[in-house]
């Protein structure tokens, strides 16, 4: 009875039909990298509004902040907590946090592909290798 590494051994020491090319990567268009980052910014706002939502949610659930408010309460009896830290008041800050997190990651992967692309000029690009299987 052969094992799977038996099987893996057994193919890699056979000769394979797959073509192999190596090509070297020497531009990266602007706009597309510019839109993948939009994309990818897109998602990191999401995934801060839910978060920021999720932990909101939990601290209200053990009861943290109404201790937290209590304690905050007998140093000075004019603050209260519940007032400053309200659902609404959490989920603008997300929201800002978001926007600032959407702009700053659309901003760096067009720097980051304007950089790459003078660099090509230096370096020659990145060498990558395909098969077809």
């Amino acid at each position: 009875m052969s094992t799977v590494a038996d099987k893996l051994a057994k193919k890699s020491s056979s000769r394979t039909n797959a073509k192999q090319v190596r090509l070297r990567l020497v531009y990266v268009d602007f706009w597309s990298a510019v839109k993948l980052s939009f994309l990818a910014g897109v998602a990191l706002a999401i995934v801060t509004v839910v978060s920021m939502f999720l932990v909101y949610m939990i601290l209200q659930a053990t009861t943290l902040l109404a201790q937290l408010d209590e304690l905050l309460t007998a140093f000075n009896e004019n603050f209260v907590l519940s007032n400053v830290i309200s659902l609404p008041q959490v989920m603008a800050f997300a929201a800002i946090v978001a926007i600032l997190n959407l702009v700053v990651v659309t901003v760096l992967g067009a720097v980051v592909a304007g950089i790459y692309n003078l660099m090509v000029k230096v370096t020659g690009g990145l060498l990558v290798g395909f098969t077809s299987n």
